[in-house]
């Protein structure tokens, strides 16, 4: 049963256009300021970013793209979460990500790496897609071939971790011990029921799945596998991870992928959070759902690392 906090903040969430005197949430159209909404991201970010004692932060340009590093005091050396963050693929950046980054590594135990992907509409696709694989292939020249490297995304940053694994894949590169992806948005197409029967209870505003789709595609065929990993050869993927909040638009993105990993052999664990909303472990500890779904996820890494 889902417990009273979550649901209160939760309405919260959906409802917070009230406190802006709306009477409707936004409706986003290619009209709609991306410059806005990230400087509404940032906002939002810095208000509550407490990265806690024993949290070091080191920033470092990889292959030219903006870096973070975030580790505990005892984190060890030969273990990494690669993480990538989401924001629609038209936002998100090392300060709006690093609560969450650093919450992450403190909740694991283990170094993690973020980093600054370009962003559409400036660079649509395949912008993310190759800086991603730029700091990945800088990052297994740099550390030792023994370190186990883990990866993790959430929204967009969870599609574009399964894309990056379908380009690992096809380039031969070294694969992952596994990935953890949280709400991940998998089919830009926007095909999934969710889309419409999960609108009104998500928290995103109306039609911005769609907005930030066709700024990211660009001219290229949003079913192309490396855009909507959703489309892909499954096979030979690393053990996965799959959280989705079922009040999420996103959500039939994250159980279809996971039904068709499972079907190809890949050792998937698929998570489905009644009356959650997207991203939702990411709010821990504002209520139960959201820490014990964080637990799993840590449950889940420790067991690959270790």
């Amino acid at each position: 049963m889902q417990s009273f906090k979550s649901k209160v903040i939760n309405l919260i969430m959906r409802n917070r256009h009230l406190l802006r005197f709306k009477l409707q949430k936004e409706t986003f159209d290619m009209n709609t300021s991306i410059d806005d909404f990230r400087a509404l991201c940032e906002k939002g970010a810095v208000s509550i970013e407490i990265l806690g004692e024993g949290i070091a932060v080191n920033q470092e340009e990889i292959a030219g793209i903006r870096s973070e590093w975030i580790s505990t005091d005892n984190a060890p050396e030969d273990k990494l979460i690669f993480y990538v963050h989401g924001g629609g693929y038209v936002s998100g950046s090392l300060n709006d990500h690093r609560r969450v980054v650093s919450m992450v590594a403190r909740k694991s135990g283990y170094t993690c790496l973020h980093y600054e992907y370009r962003l559409a509409p400036e660079f649509p696709f395949p912008a993310a897609l190759e800086d991603s694989l730029a700091v990945y292939r800088a990052v297994l020249e740099k550390l030792p071939s023994s370190t186990k490297i883990l990866f993790m995304g959430e929204s967009a940053g969870g599609g574009l971790t399964l894309a990056l694994l379908l380009a690992i894949k096809e380039r031969k590169l070294p694969t992952p011990i596994a990935a953890v992806v949280v709400s991940p948005w998998t089919d830009l197409t926007c095909s999934g029921a969710s889309y419409i029967t999960k609108n009104k209870r998500s928290v995103a505003p109306s039609n911005s799945w769609n907005v930030f789709s066709e700024h990211y595609v660009g001219e290229n065929d949003p079913a192309n596998p490396l855009i909507s990993p959703l489309f892909g050869d499954l096979s030979g993927l690393p053990p996965l991870y799959i959280n989705a909040g079922e009040d999420d638009e996103l959500y039939d993105d994250g159980k279809q992928y996971s039904l068709k990993a499972k079907e190809t052999g890949v050792d998937v664990t698929f998570k489905s959070g009644e009356g959650m909303v997207h991203c939702y472990p990411m709010l821990a500890p504002m209520f139960p759902e959201a820490v014990e779904a964080l637990d799993e996820i840590m449950d889940f890494i420790n067991k690959h690392m270790e």
